[in-house]
């Protein structure tokens, strides 16, 4: 799930040493409100997992649609400053609906911009910026940010095609039916692409989807 364009390895090249699956589940915020920072995070469309009073002891937890992370914050969970977590990367496949998902719900997003030098992304209103999606939306390439009430701010990546070794192909899956659609829509094209070269019709078509979309989104190489 990194956002980098590294290629995944080994970390500290260790091959041939066992692992632990580690999943990245919570992340704590800090914020000054926490009644006020619940209702932004629901107005967003976020899950409600938890709302625990337990004398002076509270904490909130929100999931994100088709995250596997989520966010927990309360008056004592943390001694940062509220407002101080910074690029809190949410990925999606379709930069421009999910701005205008955000505009219609009341949230200040920023408008879809790309890099114009390296690390622009993480300086808000930064003049490296540049307008508009990356060229051909190339994956990684194009953003949207926007804040919480108490300033935790947060940055929208589209992916479309991950980087080799990021996804496990035979794992594929989907994180909403929205994203899912999203991938057919460009397997479709891909397809009508793939007619037109051998110049017949496909009655294959289902497997060539289903080729396309696992190639995608492993990173591997796509089918032709």
């Amino acid at each position: 799930m990194s956002t980098t364009e590294v290629q995944s390895s080994n970390a500290g090249g260790l091959a041939g040493i066992d692992t632990v699956d580690m999943s990245l589940e919570v992340v704590v915020i800090p914020v000054a409100d926490a009644d006020r920072a619940k209702e932004f995070y629901v107005g967003l469309g976020w899950r409600l997992d938890a709302d625990v009073h337990r004398g002076d002891f509270s904490l909130v937890q929100l999931t994100p649609p088709g995250s596997g992370c989520s966010i927990q914050f309360g008056p004592s969970l943390t001694s940062a400053t509220p407002g101080s977590t910074q690029s809190l990367y949410l990925v999606v496949s379709d930069i421009d609906a999910v701005r205008d998902a955000l505009l219609a719900r009341g949230v200040d997003v920023s408008e879809v911009f790309h890099e114009g030098a390296a690390g622009a992304r993480f300086e808000h209103g930064a003049s490296d910026r540049v307008s508009g999606p990356a060229p051909d939306h190339k994956s990684y390439g194009s953003f949207v940010s926007f804040s919480d009430p108490d300033g935790n701010r947060w940055l929208v990546q589209e992916i479309t095609t991950r980087l080799p070794g990021r996804i496990d192909p035979a794992a594929t899956s989907f994180a909403s039916a929205s994203d899912l659609s999203s991938a057919m829509r460009r397997a479709s094209v891909a397809h009508g692409e793939h007619e037109q070269r051998t110049g017949r019709e496909d009655p294959n078509w289902p497997d060539w989807y289903a080729s396309y979309m696992v190639a995608e989104q492993a990173g591997d190489e796509l089918p032709t």
